[in-house]
């Protein structure tokens, strides 16, 4: 998904990176694309706001451009929709109640699918990249990108040359962050899994798979990772 955020109270403080000296940028709202990387939003413990998360073919609805003209990067909210944005946050700040921001937020993003130039942003998306993305999402990464392929009658190059050009990663890379967000969903559980069998629920070939993907995705290995991640409890 391509996430957005909309502070409901004090500036966002983002970092590309996670504990790996990237540079801190503060922003009022924030919209990113895909990522091969974590993104860190650093905070005294305290943050209220509206997390959007919308799929490539949403945010083109909404932004009204492939979602790879956003891959890898974090932009201001009103940067994509321009007087709309600036009043979608100064609504959902204004409201008392999550009901009048929920009812705001709705209104605003069908607004900004409506005003979307050339007609349905969606239909100008290559029927064969929605239905690759659907299957990859479906398995949560656990598929054949060449199956795939030829399943849908294109070849694999053809394939990855047009899905990185609407969504911003490769096919391959999607299904290695699909497998990754599986992993970190079993791991972070309050009953977490051992790693060797996060590894295999997951798709992974090993442990040592899944070490070297965490790594890279994260910047920290997976034990490292769990030690310094904050689970937030209800109750």
């Amino acid at each position: 998904m391509l996430t957005a955020v909309i502070s409901l109270s004090g500036p966002l403080d983002v970092a590309a990176g996670v504990d790996d000296g990237s540079p801190v940028t503060r922003f009022s709202s924030v919209a990113g694309g895909l990522m091969r990387r974590s993104v860190a939003i650093h905070h005294d413990g305290c943050q209220e706001g509206v997390k959007v998360s919308l799929t490539p073919l949403g945010a083109r609805a909404v932004y009204d451009m492939p979602a790879a003209d956003l891959a890898h990067r974090l932009v201001p909210l009103d940067e994509l929709l321009g007087a709309l944005g600036v009043e979608l946050v100064d609504r959902l700040r204004a409201a008392t109640t999550w009901t009048a921001r929920f009812a705001a937020l709705d209104e605003l993003l069908l607004r900004a699918v409506g005003r979307s130039a050339g007609g349905d942003p969606v239909s100008r998306v290559r029927p064969e990249v929605a239905e690759a993305w659907r299957r990859l999402l479906a398995a949560r990464g656990r598929v054949q990108v060449g199956r795939v392929a030829a399943e849908l009658g294109w070849s694999r190059r053809y394939l990855t040359d047009r899905f990185r050009g609407e969504v911003g990663l490769s096919p391959k890379t999607f299904a290695r962050v699909l497998r990754f967000e599986h992993a970190h969903e079993l791991a972070t559980r309050h009953d977490p899994l051992p790693w060797a069998d996060v590894a295999t629920v997951s798709g992974y070939a090993d442990q040592a798979h899944l070490v070297r993907d965490w790594s890279e995705f994260t910047g920290r290995s997976p034990t490292a990772w769990r030690r310094g991640e904050v689970l937030l409890g209800t109750g």
